[in-house]
This record gives structure tokens, sequence and C-alpha cells, in this order.
């Protein structure tokens, strides 16, 4: 026991000494914080952010009581229901929309080549970022939510394509190869062989991908896209800050609600 103590001993002797490292790192890292903070620039020393911050939050602990209350086209209720629609109806059209490029960019359904092209071109897709592409169908359908539910369908093409072609991919070839000898094409195989599997995947990412398009479809109204955005970029600018605070407290609700939901239709799905 003894011999074995003091071969551990030397062991740990014999180690590299890692502090100098970590010491060094360490001060690397000081110099280029404080070189970073060197370029920081500040117009004004009234303290006008603190004010800006303490606004925000005093407008969220006293929010407008009006705003959360009332049903019209100017409330909180119903523009939170606007932009959970925007995001539910694009993830929909988006999760119909990506089947096809999921299918025909897996490599165990299509020949390789052609599964090269089409997840070439879902990457092209999802490059862009939704702001981009806000702004392009703001330019094409005019502001509004339809340019929302156009902008949350495409972005969801790029996600949810890459996604399903993942799962498509990880199926048992055994399957497929007890169809083709049945005699079965390529829709027979998808339709009897391949969706009852997928489905508690697909149904896991469209809800995680729901999940993503409300806090976007949130943001895109800052671009005209419709949904909450506008309106809290409009009392922001305007500083009526107790509307903010009604504004940011439904959205919070909202995506609390949502969030607990999702978590338990995944759970329940995880576990069949």
């Amino acid at each position: 026991m003894e011999n074995i103590k003091l071969t551990y001993a030397e062991t740990l002797s014999k180690e590299p000494k890692k502090w100098i490292a970590t010491l060094a790192a360490t001060l690397v890292t000081v110099l280029l914080l404080g070189w970073s903070a060197t370029a920081v620039e500040s117009s004004q020393s009234g303290g006008s952010g603190l004010a800006v911050a303490r606004g925000i939050v005093s407008g969220i602990l006293h929010p407008t009581a009006d705003l959360l209350l009332t049903f019209g086209t100017d409330g909180v209720p119903y523009l939170l229901f606007e932009t959970m629609a925007i995001a539910f109806l694009g993830t929909l059209v988006g999760a119909v929309l990506s089947i096809p490029f999921a299918f025909l960019g897996a490599s165990n359904i299509v020949p390789r080549p052609v599964a090269l092209i089409v997840r070439m071109c879902v990457m092209a897709i999802r490059t862009i970022p939704a702001f981009v592409y806000g702004l392009m169908f703001i330019m094409v359908t005019g502001p509004g939510a339809f340019a929302g539910l156009l902008t949350m369908s495409t972005c969801s093409i790029g996600m949810l394509s890459k996604m399903f072609t993942e799962s498509i991919e990880e199926l048992d070839k055994g399957i497929l190869e007890s169809l083709d000898a049945a005699g079965c094409n390529t829709f027979d195989k998808i339709r009897y062989g391949i969706l009852p599997q997928l489905m508690p995947s697909f149904s896991s990412t469209l809800i995680y991908r729901f999940d993503m398009n409300l806090r976007d479809a949130s943001v895109l109204g800052l671009v005209g896209a419709g949904g909450i955005g506008a309106p809290l970029m409009f009392a922001m600018n305007s500083y009526r800050w107790n509307d903010v605070g009604a504004i940011l407290l439904g959205l919070i609700i909202l995506v609390l609600i949502v969030e607990w939901v999702s978590n338990r239709l995944r759970t329940k799905l995880a576990r069949g």
C-alpha cells in the first residue's frame, strides 16, 4: 500500500504545471477586455441610460391596465393572439413545405447527387436571417401579418427540412429493404414504412420550432411584419414606459404558457 501511495505521489509530481499557462491566459483575457473597453464611448454623463432602464422596470411593475384588459385591435390580448397565429400558421405552412425537401434530401431515399443538391438549397434558405426575409416580404406584400406569415414559413423550411432529413436517415434500412422485396414503390415506402415511425420525431421538432417562431414573430413586428413588435417599438420610441411594461408583461406570460405546454407535449411524445 505504501508503494502504491509513493507511486501515485511521484506521478502527481511529474505532471506538468498548468498554473503558469492558466495565469498567462487570465492576464491576456484581462488585457483584451481592458483594451476593448477603451473603444466604448459615452456621449452623455447625465445617466440617461439609467433613467431609461428605470423607466422600463417601472413600466413592467406598473403596466397600463387598460391596455392589458382591452380586447380590441389595440389591446395586448389581440396583439398576442395575432403574434401566436403568425407563429402557428408559419410553422404549419413551413412544415408542409419542408416534408418534400426532407425526403428529397435524405440519401437513403433518393440518389446521393439529388440529396446533395436539395441539401444545398435548404442550406441557402437557412443562411438568410429572418429580418432579411421580413424586409423582402414587406416590400412584396406590404406591412402586415401576411408578411410575417411568409417570413415564418420560409425560415421554418430551413430548420425543419434539416431536422426531418436527419430523422429520415436514422431509420432502420431493414424496413426499406423489406418493402422493396414486397414490390413497393417509393411513395408506398414513405406512406407505410416511414411516416408511422417518423411522426413522434416530426411532432417534437414542430413543437420546438413553434417556440422559436413565437419569439421571432414578436421581434419581426419591429419591421412591420405584424404582431406585437410594432406597438412595442412605437411605445418605446414615445417613452410610454407603462405601455411598454404592459406589452412586455403580456408577452412574458404568453411565452411562459407556451413553454409549459410545449414541454408537456414533448415529454409525452418522448415517453410514447
